[in-house]
């Protein structure tokens, strides 16, 4: 069977259809992808009239053999390249990938997709390990054995071996390789060799299952890696298992035909541009200037339930008189006012918190930040404005992450007035 792929690229809020368009979907494609969205839906798409239109997530979705790529995007350039190292640099700068550890170095592949480097730095993390030798720990284990061998389980013994005498049912302690950690990693090498389209990791990964040992088949869930405790022997394997996880518990078994099961990561791009300017501030602020993502509090409570809270994305100085807050919101404002919803909801913040400053930041073809004056709420003519600010800070996307990171910090530092650094 070929393992060829089809690969296609869009950006978000792009669409793609069977009917028109350079790239098109074939009608069994769409039919997985309407499929995979079901009666309950998913984030990364919406249905339309002959294809699906994507949101705001971005990241990758393999149906079968088909990869669709989605990247993001703040200004007019089609550039893939281009976006595509914008989002893997994001992603390696709030840690979803990280590409530059030690045992990730000098990766081979001149990856066509995210997914390509997921595979790839899967398979580098493994074959480290391998190099390293897989580490043994304990496990408890019973069975009927021609030697006594730990505790004799007497009820079961009895049961057993009324005929075979020369055997004892015992349960005793053994120290191996087999368990839980190496059972998620063979799990995920057997799962990349199905769903694997690219043909130079093949015979590594072919390689890697030979020398692997062979386990038992376990059933995975978010408890099962919860449960994972690293210590000085484990703590090698992190980063091989934060991969296994993002795939295995992203993969989606199509159980009806077997030829058109999902692996989907893809990421909301708000969210990680909230983080990404969240860790540029942190990196740079002064040791003086506190910072909190998603600070909670209270603003709404009724008689009988739960009270109602808001949260900002960034809370700079929080319950002091320089306290400044920020929200995030990953489009291109393209010259127009920001959303009305979205100005109320800086307006409470500025009360609540009793900020100094708030502002929203957008990505952008430039740097540049505006101020806006709320209107007096207490005027009864509403046509006098008062002296509370919100701000748009629009910030030009890089070719350089940590460039990038310092233009974020500079141009909020610089927005803020009567601060020496952030």
């Amino acid at each position: 069977m070929s393992r060829e792929q089809k690969h296609i690229t869009v950006f978000e809020h792009q669409s793609l259809r069977t009917d028109r368009g350079d790239q098109r979907l074939t009608p069994g494609q769409l039919e997985a992808l309407q499929l995979f969205f079901g009666e309950n839906g998913v984030p990364y798409y919406s249905l339309i009239h002959h294809g699906v239109r994507f949101n705001e997530y971005v990241g990758v979705i393999q149906i079968g053999k088909i990869v669709i790529e989605v990247l993001p995007k703040a200004d007019k350039s089609n550039d893939t390249d281009r976006w595509r190292n914008v989002l893997i640099s994001m992603l390696h700068v709030v840690g979803i990938l990280d590409i530059h550890a030690p045992s990730n170095s000098n990766l081979r592949l001149r990856s066509n997709s995210i997914l390509d480097l997921y595979f790839e730095l899967f398979i580098k993390e493994v074959e480290y390990l391998m190099h390293r030798g897989l580490v043994k720990k304990y496990r408890k284990t019973d069975g009927n054995r021609t030697t006594l061998k730990g505790s004799i389980q007497f009820a079961k013994h009895i049961s057993q071996n009324m005929v075979h005498q020369e055997r004892f049912y015992v349960k005793y302690t053994t120290y191996d390789k087999e368990h839980d950690i190496h059972a998620i990693l063979y799990k995920a090498l057997k799962l990349l060799t199905y769903i694997n389209t690219n043909v130079q990791l093949n015979s590594r990964l072919g390689t890697l299952l030979l020398d692997f040992p062979e386990l038992y088949d376990i059933k995975v869930f978010e408890s099962v890696f919860e449960k994972i405790v690293f210590d000085r022997k484990t703590e090698p394997y992190r980063n091989a298992l934060e991969i296994a996880k993002l795939i295995l518990l992203n993969y989606h078994p199509d159980v009806n035909r077997g030829t058109n099961n999902v692996l989907a990561l893809m990421f909301d791009m708000n969210v990680l541009w909230e983080q990404f300017v969240y860790v540029s501030l942190r990196k740079h602020k002064a040791r003086t200037t506190s910072i909190a993502a998603q600070n909670i509090k209270n603003f709404w409570k009724p008689i009988s339930g739960y009270c109602s809270r808001i949260k900002p994305d960034i809370v700079l100085d929080k319950g002091t008189k320089d306290c400044v807050v920020l929200d995030t919101k990953w489009k291109n404002l393209n010259g127009y006012n920001p959303s009305p919803e979205d100005l109320r909801q800086m307006f409470v913040y500025l009360k609540y918190y009793g900020a100094k400053k708030v502002a929203l930041v957008y990505p952008g073809t430039e740097n540049k930040n505006q101020s806006g004056q709320y209107y007096d709420h207490r005027s009864h003519d509403s046509k006098h404005l008062s002296d509370e600010e919100c701000s748009v800070i629009s910030i030009g996307v890089e070719k350089d992450v940590k460039a990038w990171q310092k233009t974020i910090f500079e141009s909020i530092n610089s927005w803020i007035e009567n601060k020496s650094g952030i």
